[in-house]
């Protein structure tokens, strides 16, 4: 009865995959290079007009068919109100398009025999560890690229920010409950990625980054790839990040992603993804060098886990290992998204049959200007022409996302015509703690209570009083007007006894007591 359970997933996809292939028009088996010329003027015209438009201040567009670098241009700025043009060796950050990149590196490690996807993570660095004792002893490689662990999503993104390192991050997912039975459900994780990668990595007794460069990076001549956010900042030709909305792009915020390099924090250009693309149509092979076995790599694109529908395109939409798979309107994709809510948006999209592939990548955040630039020219590539303009639908999805959350927020907090009043600072004010967020002071500052969160307490937050014991204070940078609740218990003597951050508390683990 275990084996059938665990296997389900498994059979599930299969089946929905099955299903997908009968309901989309047969794949395509190539795609004319003349169609394709006529496409490239188009695309150039409609990614300079969403510059010139406002909708992004910059971008840089990569596309390669059968093994040629057709397309490789930037446009707008590398920063908004400064001087300094997008080109194509513009490095961008390039969030969770890392993911199918370092899902490249672990296949380059299975190619050599270093590691396999069926490897259990127990066996490769058996410090880590799970909630549970059966999933800490079987979760494989291959489990956690697929998002299939039972991880809760967003576990350990909340400690990132609060500025704790991955070696922290990773011991303290041993204490989030899961969100799935093991293997029964799709819960993408960054952490949890991140984990499967740094399992396949550590035989070699050397840094993720390290390994990156040498298994994929160097061999293919990404000279501008790195996993090191510190590499991303030397360089003088980096786009920043914007955030602000159409016409209102400002670069205020930083992101240093070190903590997920595998699942987030690869920085590179159009030029050196172009190389990769290239790698990744040829089946593992590079200017006639075999650089990966073509089984390692083809590992990457077999769906494991369902999604359900793309929400834009109604695609059929699949997870396999660091890349989405979708049977959609031209046939088989593989693609990945990237997005850091403070400013930066990418995409990969593949059609292997055709043997083309395209990146775009944005300074900004939100936008769908890159799945919308993709879409237009992959119409046109196909059909020779749209189907529709593609941007508009894409950027409606991105701007509706933190809208809902955030006026629910607002509701939640509108201020009281008669709050009760607070209790003396004093009452509040003391050390808090718990094993997953760590330390917490509230102290009194000139203001009012500061909230201080994470390593030496170097968050730091001012609270804003709502209703007798419950606070509120801003966590989120890009976005000022959600305001987030924290919640003080008095004891018998009228002292707060425990504290629950409302924003830590997704999985249970954001009640604090007073130490």
């Amino acid at each position: 009865m275990l084996a059938s359970t665990l296997l389900a997933p498994a059979l599930l996809a299969s089946t929905l995959i099955s299903l997908a292939l009968l309901a989309v028009p047969a794949a395509a088996q190539g795609v004319s290079r003349e169609r394709i010329q006529a496409a490239l003027p188009q695309l150039d015209v409609m990614a300079a007009r969403a510059v010139a438009d406002g909708q992004v201040p910059g971008l840089s567009i990569a596309i390669v068919h059968e093994d040629e670098v057709v397309f490789l241009k930037g446009y707008g700025l590398r920063e908004a109100g400064r001087p300094g043009a997008v080109d194509a060796d513009t490095v961008f950050q390039l969030a969770s398009f890392s993911k199918p990149i370092s899902a490249t590196i672990v296949a380059a490690l299975v190619s050599e025999g270093v590691a396999d996807w069926d490897d259990t993570v127990a066996a490769l660095d058996p410090a880590f560890q799970l909630h549970d004792a059966y999933p800490s002893q079987q979760v494989t490689v291959r489990d956690l690229l697929a998002h299939r662990s039972g991880l809760p999503g967003d576990a350990g993104n909340e400690l990132e920010a609060l500025g704790y390192d991955r070696a922290t991050i990773l011991e303290r997912l041993r204490l989030v409950p899961p969100s799935s039975s093991f293997r029964a459900g799709y819960s993408y994780s960054n952490f949890g990625y991140t984990a499967g990668a740094l399992a396949a990595a550590a035989p070699t007794g050397k840094p993720w980054e390290e390994v990156a460069r040498e298994k994929l990076f160097g061999p293919l001549g990404m000279g501008s790839t790195s996993a090191r956010y510190a590499d991303f900042i030397a360089r003088d030709n980096r786009a920043a990040l914007h955030i602000g909305g159409i016409g209102r792009w400002a670069a205020k915020l930083k992101r240093e992603p070190d903590a997920q390099a595998p699942a987030g924090g690869v920085s590179s250009n159009a030029r050196d993804l172009a190389r990769w693309l290239r790698l990744e149509l040829a089946g593992g092979t590079f200017d006639g060098r075999r650089l990966i076995a073509p089984e390692a790599l083809a590992a990457t694109h077999q769906p494991v886990m369902a999604r359900g529908n793309n929400p834009v395109t109604g695609a059929a939409s699949f997870y396999a290992l660091g890349w989405n798979v979708e049977f959609g309107r031209h046939g088989l994709s593989w693609g990945h998204a990237g997005a850091f809510s403070v400013g930066a948006r990418t995409l990969v999209t593949i059609y292997p049959e055709a043997k083309i592939g395209i990146v775009v990548l944005a300074n900004a955040f939100p936008t769908g200007v890159p799945e919308g630039l993709a879409d237009n020219f992959l119409d046109l590539a196909f059909d020779g022409r749209l189907e529709k303009d593609w941007i508009g639908p894409w950027n409606a999805g991105y701007e509706g996302l933190f809208g809902p959350a955030v006026a629910a927020a607002q509701k939640r907090y509108a201020p009281r015509p008669d709050p009760l009043p607070a209790a003396p600072p004093a009452a509040y004010a003391g050390r808090y703690a718990n094993a997953y967020v760590g330390a917490a002071e509230v102290a009194v500052a000139d203001d009012g209570l500061e909230l201080r969160l994470g390593p030496e307490g170097k968050a730091r937050f001012t609270l804003t009083h709502f209703n007798r014991d419950v606070f509120t204070y801003t966590p989120t940078p890009e976005l000022p007007n959600m305001p987030v609740g924290v919640s003080f218990a008095l004891g018998p003597d009228g002292r707060a006894e425990a504290v629950t951050i409302e924003d830590l508390n997704g999985f249970g683990m954001g009640t604090l007591e007073r130490q």
